[in-house]
């Protein structure tokens, strides 16, 4: 194991960097206004207008408006230098969305992404913005941030020599969760499946023993599509490409067990026979929400998103009891869902933005601490009040609930571990409430389990350290993808007429028929050369924030 990323910070150490370069541009947020800025010499500088985007995740309270237009949209526009006009990107069709905005010159200026995949294509197409030059020339905390850090720098950076990137820096901290339905296991007699075969079984028992005991077969074993279509793919490894004796290659092997895994579920009536057209798993947090499903693969499930779905699920069922397990072993190995990005790129610029110095002032703002710590944790006085440690602590939590909860997408350049102790979100609940303090074991059972080299992540590395394929073998990718889920779609809903080995011996010749094993050769190739200096699995369990 590699010990190569150390990055040696403390809160005050970078709130003194930052005040320094903060005493060159005013003094911060709360002291700008809607017509003007201080400039690095004191002079008044022209307020910008920038357009930017945010995901939407469907969790704004009706009351408090819609994505585009609500408290924190307000607050953002009122205290930073630029007049903001949002854009709403659905979470789960973002690449849809944006497509269709390129294409129609209607791009926001400053995109919030987290898909490293999705960028490499954009970058590829001169559709974002090299930001060295302008990182240099008009930037003042962005820019201590970098030479602070120059891993941000390392991730941001492509092969052409050019960072296209802004990041942050969130430490090793959990991302995906496997919750399971304790109350149903205990009421079933049922042990903490620890392989995929006990899984099935929990999942067969989950569906004909009536769990939720009212007389009816109406429960489900476990969402397939969306995040739990990501946590089933981690068990088996099924993850495009990984590391077999020394050499990447595709995950072929795994995509078949991992198939016939789901098929098994589908072809007994354990999971919800419309699956497909539940595409983003919509429906089956719904299903998990309103007590009718045993197993569920949560994002963000050990913070805030994961938080929002658990009291409500505790809201349905109050006697409900969750648990987050580590993900079952298959024949390949036992893995972890996808965790946190201890270092992660998280925005760019559009090419074509009309104001790239605004853009980049903004995103100073975004990084200054009181900006950050605004949007983590709310307003001084009205959602938190410092407490003896010297965190932030909520002074009413359902009113945090209401007002700041999901606002997860407007700290996306918001570094969670500058903050040390009191950035961890379980800082943030109360200890007294007893939803609060059942979540707090489910986080310290989601970090038990998977934050730990002992049970890596799936993949060969974080999906944002991937790397960025050539122009025309982006485009092998991108047009066979449909086609290929589409043999596997086949083969789980067909009955026996169509097997998952014949889909995927068909989805084979059909890559290898398109180019693909260009794809594979230079995949093989890209890890042979860099193997010694990429950020790979291994050294995400290495990378430590003092």
């Amino acid at each position: 194991m590699r010990k190569r990323m150390l990055l040696k910070t403390s809160f005050l150490s970078l709130l003194a960097a930052m005040l320094l370069v903060a005493g060159c541009s005013g003094n911060g947020a709360t002291n700008t206004t809607k017509t003007e800025s201080q400039g690095e010499q004191g002079q008044a500088e022209a307020r910008g207008s920038i357009s930017l985007s945010v995901y939407d995740r469907s969790m704004v309270p009706a009351e408090e408006g819609t994505i585009e237009s609500n408290r924190w949209t307000r607050w953002l526009n009122d205290n930073g230098p630029a007049d903001l006009k949002f854009t709403a990107i659905p979470r789960w069709e973002f690449k849809e969305k944006f497509n269709v905005l390129f294409a129609s010159g209607s791009a926001p200026d400053l995109i919030f992404e987290y898909a490293t995949g999705y960028r490499n294509e954009l970058i590829n197409q001169k559709q974002l913005m090299p930001l060295g030059d302008l990182i240099e020339q008009h930037s003042t905390e962005y820019k201590a941030l970098l030479e602070k850090y120059p891993l941000l720098q390392k991730v941001a950076a492509r092969d052409d020599g050019n960072i296209y990137e802004f990041g942050r820096i969130n430490g090793l901290a959990t991302n995906q969760v496997l919750y399971v339905r304790k109350d149903w296991l205990d009421k079933l007699n049922l042990p903490v499946p620890k392989t995929v075969e006990e899984f099935y079984n929990v999942a067969e028992a989950f569906v004909k023993q009536d769990p939720d005991g009212n007389g009816q077969k109406d429960t489900f074993a476990i969402g397939v599509t969306g995040v739990g279509a990501q946590v089933i793919d981690s068990m088996f490894q099924d993850v495009g490409y990984k590391v077999q004796d020394g050499t990447m290659v595709r995950t072929w092997d795994n995509s078949i067990a991992k198939s016939n895994f789901i098929k098994k579920l589908y072809d007994n009536g354990l999971i919800d026979k419309d699956f497909l057209t539940d595409k983003n798993g919509e429906k089956a947090k719904q299903d998990f929400i309103n007590g009718k499903m045993g197993f569920y693969g949560a994002n963000g499930g050990a913070m805030s998103e994961g938080y929002m779905i658990f009291s409500a699920l505790k809201k349905n069922v109050p006697d409900a009891k969750v648990m987050a397990i580590p993900l079952p072993a298959s024949e390949f190995g036992q893995f972890s869902p996808s965790i946190q990005n201890p270092v992660q790129a998280t925005a760019a610029i559009n090419s074509n933005a009309k104001d790239p110095v605004a853009v980049m002032k903004y995103v100073d703002f975004l990084v200054r601490e009181s900006t950050m710590k605004t949007m983590m944790f709310g307003v001084e006085g009205e959602h938190y009040a410092v407490d003896d440690s010297g965190c932030p602590k909520p002074i009413d939590q359902e009113k945090n609930k209401k007002e700041l909860d999901w606002n997860i997408d407007f700290r996306m350049l918001a570094s969670p571990a500058f903050f040390g102790e009191c950035g961890k979100y379980q800082n943030q609940l109360d200890p007294s409430n007893p939803i609060d303090q059942e979540f707090l074991e489910i986080i310290q059972q989601a970090e038990e389990a998977y934050l730990t080299p002992e049970r890596p992540i799936a993949d060969y590395t974080h999906g944002e350290y991937k790397p960025s394929l050539p122009k025309d073998l982006e485009l092998i990718v991108t047009n066979t993808g449909e086609q290929m889920v589409s043999y596997y779609q086949q083969a789980l809903v067909g009955g026996g007429k169509y097997t998952v080995e014949q889909a995927a011996q068909d989805a084979r010749a059909f890559w290898e028929k398109a180019g693909g094993k260009k794809v594979d050769d230079w995949m093989a190739e890209w890890y042979k050369t860099h193997a010694d200096t990429a950020i790979l699995t291994d050294d995400l369990y290495d990378i430590t924030i003092e």
